[in-house]
């Protein structure tokens, strides 16, 4: 089965573009994203509107958002009044990146709030209480392992961190 680059970056782009919506990423976000890991030059917004087909305030809001999340920088080139975006080809880069967006905009939230959780107060003997309690104070751990092992992946580095998740498994 032999494919077109053409046809082959689409197929990437459209992938890409539906894995970021099943991670609860914009797809839009994802597509652009994606498009601009296969270019090996940064794009106009003007190229990424019309690679797919999204209006200029889309693209705009898009590359505002990929540029908040750490995965795409604004370059200006002398002379030139365009602004051209290029994402990280970097994997691990990414990987670390997309982690800590999601750790800041998801998991910090509910350590918060479960940490608040954790000191009600109520009748020992009580077992609505007993049972809030132990879920509260389960849930809170859980959260915090998670929230060590992503400390501990995004300060590592990339070699490390795989061995070190091959070791647990063997």
């Amino acid at each position: 089965m032999s494919m077109e680059l053409a046809e082959a970056k689409q197929k990437f782009i459209e992938a890409w573009g539906k894995l970021g919506s099943e991670w609860g990423i914009n797809r839009t976000m994802a597509q652009v994203h994606a498009l601009l890991l296969v270019s090996p030059e940064a794009l106009t917004t003007e190229e990424i509107m019309d690679a797919l087909s999204i209006s200029r305030g889309n693209a705009n809001m898009t590359l505002r958002d990929l540029i908040g999340w750490g995965l795409v920088e604004k370059q200006h080139r002398a002379g030139e009044r365009k602004e051209y975006f290029f994402a990280d080809k970097d994997t691990w880069n990414i990987a670390k990146q997309v982690a800590k967006e999601r750790r800041k905009r998801e998991l910090d939230p509910v350590i918060k709030i479960l940490d608040e959780l954790s000191g009600v107060k109520g009748d020992a003997k009580d077992p609505e209480y007993l049972t809030f309690h132990k879920s509260v104070t389960d849930i809170n751990k859980l959260a915090k392992n998670v929230d060590k092992t992503l400390d501990t992946m995004i300060k590592a580095e990339e070699n490390w961190f795989w061995g070190s998740i091959v070791k647990m498994f063997r």
